[in-house]
């Protein structure tokens, strides 16, 4: 299936890709080196993502599933994380 990545700001198309999920199609973005900043992820599942080392600064997360997800190293400055539960991340 057709998988966009959207700006929380502008909802412009920041990247697309055929993907089976949104994890999956999160995965191949971070392994593009895709900017990810302001990114909206608000309400989605994102559980076992894998964001070591990425520019996630701006972004939404707001009542997104993380179970499992993976933010070593990652820069995590003004996104917005409300109602997510941050003991299931890995840091």
């Amino acid at each position: 299936m057709k998988i966009q990545i959207k700006s929380r700001y502008n909802d412009a198309v920041i990247f697309e890709c055929e993907a089976d999920s949104l994890k999956l199609a999160v995965e191949l973005a971070v392994k593009s080196r895709v900017d990810l900043s302001g990114v909206d992820f608000s309400g989605m599942d994102l559980s076992g993502a894998d964001f070591s080392g990425v520019d996630l600064s701006g972004v939404d997360f707001s009542g997104a599933n993380l179970s499992g997800t993976t933010f070593t190293g990652a820069n995590l400055y003004r996104a917005d994380l409300s109602g997510v539960d941050l003991s299931k991340l890995k840091w």
